[in-house]
């Protein structure tokens, strides 16, 4: 059965997941609120979609300041339609003055690699903020490409099934986000839920 493969599918990308990579990035997370550095979430596609959602959790529960370039369309357009794909992150990155103090988080299944052309503007941003001595983190599937290459610690989602890479890797990516912003040196605020007696 389809669904039960799929599940068993998750649990051993659960057992595999690298809980020191997943503690690194909490920790650079918590020194970038401390030093009032802002969080920039990169992702294309289902990544994007989970960048939005990201934004808003790291905002509301842990309390710094992040943003997602995906979340306003019509520059995301213009940029594309006026200057090309590969860098509508890394000139965002320059209006928004990202610097040292800053943390780059990328969501991506492949993590960008520019000898297959696939998810140049990850790879033009990333160079950009190792240019400006930013920190990287990621949450990524396959080999994890150039993000894990550069990234200051990142997490691999583990293939258990090629024929599942992409929905495994963006199914985590929310995982792993929710572990983070529930982690005790992170949380600063109560859930909705959770608060309610």
């Amino acid at each position: 059965m389809f669904s039960e493969q799929f599940l068993k599918e998750s649990i051993e990308i659960i057992k595999s997941l690298d809980h020191a990579q997943i503690e690194n990035c909490v920790d650079l997370l918590a020194a970038t609120r401390e030093r009032g550095g802002r969080l920039f979430i990169l992702g294309v596609g289902g990544s994007a979609g989970n960048a939005s959602h990201a934004v808003n959790d790291f905002r509301k529960i842990v309390g710094i300041e992040a943003y997602a370039p995906t979340d306003n369309v019509s520059e995301l357009t213009a940029r594309t339609n006026d200057e090309g794909w590969a860098t509508i992150f890394s000139e965002w990155l320059k209006i928004s003055k990202l610097t040292a103090q800053d943390l780059l988080l990328v969501f991506s299944v492949g993590g960008g690699n520019l000898e297959k052309n696939v998810s140049p503007n990850l790879v033009a941003a990333l160079q950009y903020a190792k240019e400006v001595g930013a920190k990287v983190i990621g949450v990524v599937g396959r080999d994890g490409g150039y993000t894990k290459k550069v990234a200051d610690a990142c997490v691999l989602i583990p293939t258990i099934n090629a024929e599942h890479i992409t929905p495994q890797s963006e199914a985590f990516q929310a995982v792993v986000w929710h572990l983070w912003v529930s982690h005790p040196k992170l949380k600063a605020r109560s859930t909705k839920w959770e608060s309610v007696k």
